[in-house]
C-alpha cells in the first residue's frame, strides 16, 4: 500500500506541474489523497457497488499525445474536449466583454486562480467520502464557467467532453458560479467514443447560484459500456435562486448517479427532472436528494425510468426539510416502466421532516407499459413496437421536452429508440 500511494503522489505532481497548476491545488490533491483511504464510499441506499471498479487501479497517467479534429458548426458559447484536450473554446466577444468566462478548468486555475479557489470543491467537500477525495486527487479535465452579477445570456452555453480511452482514468470536474441575478441555460453532454478499455469515471458537477440567480441546466451522459462511472452534480443555491435540472441517464455501463440540491437561502428553488434508461445486464443507480436549509425553499424531484433486458434501475427520492426551514415545499415522484420479465426496479421515496410548518409528499410506482395505452395506440393503425416506442418516449418526454437544444433532443429521442430496437 505505502509503494501504491508513493507512486500516486509521484504521479499526481508531475501531472501537477505539466499542467502548470497553482500551489494551492496541488496542496488539495495530495492532501485528498493521504485522506482518501481513511474515507468510506457514499452510500446509495438498495445499490450494491462497492466492487465496481471507481478507483484508479494502476499509476495515475495520461496517455500520449493525440491530435483531434473537430468541426465547428456553432458560433454560440461552446466548449469541446477529448478527455483533456481542449479543441473548440468559442465565447462570442459580447459575453467576454460582460465578463463571462467560460474555458477548461486548468487554464482557468492559471488565468483566473483567485475565482476558482474561492468555489472549487465547495458545494462538494474533497473530505466528503472517499470517491470525492479520490475525484480531488485525480481529476483531469474538466471546465469552469462563471457569469456575473445582472448578466442575461439568450443562448445555451454548450459543453461537449467525448471519452476516448486514451487515459487510464476519466475524472472530470464542472464548476459553474451563476453570481446573483444572472440567468443562463447550460447544456452538457459526456459521451464515449469507440474504445475497448475498461475506464474508472468520477465526475464532479458543482453549480453555485448565488442570490436571485436563475440557471437552467440540462445534460445527457452517454458513457460507453466499459465505463464505470460515479457522476454527482451538486447545487449549492442562495436566497431566491433556482436551478432547473433535467438529466438523461443513457450510459451503456454501470453507473452511480448522485444528484443533489442544497437549499441553502430563503426562497431558493430546485426542479429536478431525470430520467434513466437501462438495458442488458446493466446497474444504474440514481440517488435524487433535495435539501431543504432555508425557510419558504421549494424542492421537487421528478424521475421516471425505463428497464429493457436484464437491465437494473433503482430511483432513490431524497427530501430532507432542516428544522427551522419554516414554509418549505419538497415533492417527489419516480416511475419506472419494465419491458421484460428479467429487468429489475426499485423506486425508493425518503421523506425526512425535522420542521412543522411545511408541505412535503410523495409518489413512486413500478409496472409494465399499461395495455390500455397500447390498445389505443393500436387502434389508429401503429404495431406494436411502434405503439410502445411511443408511449416510452412519451414517458420520458417530460425532461427531454426541457433541453433548450433541438439536435440534443433529437439525440436523446435517437438513444432511446436504438435500445429499444436491440431489446
Amino acid at each position: 500500500m505505502e509503494k501504491k500511494l508513493q507512486n500516486y503522489l509521484e504521479s499526481v505532481k508531475k501531472f501537477s506541474a505539466e499542467k502548470n497548476e497553482p500551489a494551492w491545488m496541488l496542496e488539495k490533491r495530495l492532501d485528498a489523497l493521504e485522506k482518501a483511504d481513511e474515507l468510506e464510499l457514499p452510500k446509495i441506499e438498495r445499490v450494491r457497488y462497492e466492487r465496481w471498479p471507481l478507483l484508479p487501479t494502476d499509476e495515475f497517467k495520461v496517455g500520449d499525445a493525440a491530435t483531434y479534429f473537430y468541426e465547428e458548426n456553432n458560433d454560440g458559447p461552446r466548449l469541446v474536449q477529448y478527455d483533456e484536450v481542449t479543441v473548440s473554446e468559442v465565447l462570442p466577444k459580447n459575453l467576454v466583454d460582460q465578463g463571462v468566462i467560460f474555458t477548461d478548468i486548468f487554464t482557468a486555475m492559471e488565468k483566473y486562480p483567485e475565482l476558482v479557489e474561492k468555489y472549487f470543491m465547495t458545494a462538494v467537500k474533497p473530505d466528503e467520502d472517499k470517491l470525492a477525495a479520490a475525484h480531488t486527487a485525480f481529476l483531469n479535465g474538466g471546465a469552469f464557467l462563471y457569469v456575473p452579477k445582472n448578466v442575461a445570456i439568450e443562448e445555451p452555453i454548450e459543453s461537449l467532453f467525448y471519452q476516448t480511452g486514451r487515459n487510464n482514468i476519466y475524472y472530470h470536474h464542472v464548476l459553474i458560479v451563476a453570481e446573483a441575478n444572472s440567468q443562463f441555460s447550460y447544456l452538457e453532454r459526456f459521451q464515449s467514443m469507440d474504445n475497448d478499455d475498461k475506464i474508472p469515471a468520477n465526475i464532479t458537477v458543482e453549480v453555485i447560484a448565488k442570490d436571485g440567480a436563475q440557471v437552467k441546466f440540462s445534460a445527457i451522459d452517454q458513457l460507453g459500456k466499459n465505463v464505470s462511472t460515479y457522476i454527482s452534480r451538486r447545487g449549492h443555491l442562495l436566497k431566491d435562486a433556482s436551478i432547473d435540472w433535467a438529466i438523461a441517464v443513457m450510459n451503456q455501463g454501470n453507473v452511480i448517479a448522485d444528484f443533489d440540491s442544497d437549499l441553502v437561502g430563503d426562497g431558493s428553488h430546485a426542479e429536478i427532472k431525470a430520467v434513466g434508461l437501462s438495458s442488458g445486464k446493466q446497474i444504474q443507480g440514481v440517488d435524487t436528494r433535495v435539501t431543504n436549509f432555508g425557510k419558504n425553499s421549494v424542492g421537487h424531484i421528478l424521475q421516471h425510468g425505463v428497464i429493457l433486458e436484464a437491465g437494473t434501475l433503482t430511483f432513490n427520492g431524497i427530501g430532507h426539510i432542516i428544522r427551522g426551514a419554516k414554509g418549505a415545499d419538497a415533492q417527489q415522484e419516480s416511475r419506472v416502466l419494465m419491458l421484460s420479465d428479467k429487468a429489475r426496479s426499485d423506486a425508493n421515496p425518503i421523506l425526512l421532516i425535522d420542521e412543522n410548518d411545511v408541505t412535503a409528499g410523495h409518489a413512486a410506482s413500478i409496472g409494465q407499459v399499461d395495455p390500455e395505452d397500447l390498445y389505443y395506440l393500436m387502434s389508429r393503425g401503429l404495431d406494436t413496437e411502434t405503439a410502445e416506442r411511443l408511449v416510452v418516449r412519451g414517458f420520458l418526454g417530460n425532461v427531454i421536452v426541457e433541453v433548450p437544444v433541438k439536435s440534443v433532443r433529437d439525440e436523446m429521442f435517437d438513444v432511446i429508440d436504438r435500445k429499444l430496437d436491440t431489446k
